[in-house]
């Protein structure tokens, strides 16, 4: 199901370069999950299409089988969520998660040595982990709970990260006080280099919000209401059409 993501100007209707479901990265990572909730998420996320479900670690190979035949990418995250585990814990994670078959690693930043300015800490996680994920060509979006952070703190791991060559920066876990915003958005597009694309996740949970991110620059939306954020779409644009 292929639902344009649609915004007015000068009272006609132009169509953004992908269709909405492609942004979307079904979610479930809450700590009580059940077999049933992948399960769920699966299915929708094979009835509209979306770009990929994220699920926590220990379900990645049931995820596979069940988006299996579908175009629909399995992600699971790393360092989950607090991000200040040991690197040799993280690439212990992403090499299981690798072999259970994930296509792309949400990993959680370090974001105490963000706050503590230890920005050598931070480059050497990035080039700890990156080349393993990229041995096996997959995909890599860092956290850094923007939330939580100063423009200044965020405008610094975008050099990093930008350096580096990451596939997206993601504003955060969704476990934060405050979760994706339009500012930080914007922020991440303007310090970013142009191929480093913007994962917006944290507190999405309906189309007007969802829309907001995209204009800003995000190129993926992290939610766990992607069937109500599509749905909403189509509302919308019934109503245009009126």
């Amino acid at each position: 199901m292929h639902v344009p993501v649609v915004v007015e100007k000068n009272t006609k209707l132009v169509m953004e370069k992908m269709p909405l479901n492609k942004y979307i990265d079904h979610t479930v990572l809450k700590p009580t999950c059940l077999v049933s909730d992948i399960e769920k998420l699966c299915f929708e996320a094979k009835q509209y299409d979306f770009a990929a479900v994220c699920v926590p670690p220990n379900f990645v190979k049931l995820a596979k089988e069940k988006v299996a035949g579908s175009s629909v990418k399995v992600a699971t995250v790393i360092g989950f969520p607090f991000g200040y585990s040991a690197t040799e814990a993280k690439i212990a994670e992403i090499i299981l998660a690798m072999v259970d078959g994930a296509d792309e690693l949400d990993v959680v930043a370090n974001i105490s040595a963000i706050k503590n300015g230890d920005w050598t800490a931070i480059a050497d996680e990035i080039n700890h982990i990156l080349p393993i994920i990229r041995s096996k060509d997959k995909v890599v979006k860092i956290i850094i709970e923007s939330g939580l952070l100063t423009d200044e703190e965020i405008i610094k791991c975008c050099d990093i990260y930008g350096i580096a060559g990451i596939d997206y920066l993601k504003t955060s876990t969704g476990y934060a006080e405050k979760g994706a915003s339009v500012e930080a958005v914007q922020l991440f597009r303007k310090y970013l280099p142009e191929q480093v694309q913007i994962k917006a996740s944290g507190g999405i949970r309906d189309y007007a919000t969802a829309k907001l991110m995209i204009d800003a620059g995000a190129t993926r939306i992290g939610c766990s209401a992607g069937v109500a954020i599509v749905s909403g779409a189509n509302a919308d644009n019934v109503k245009s059409n009126y």
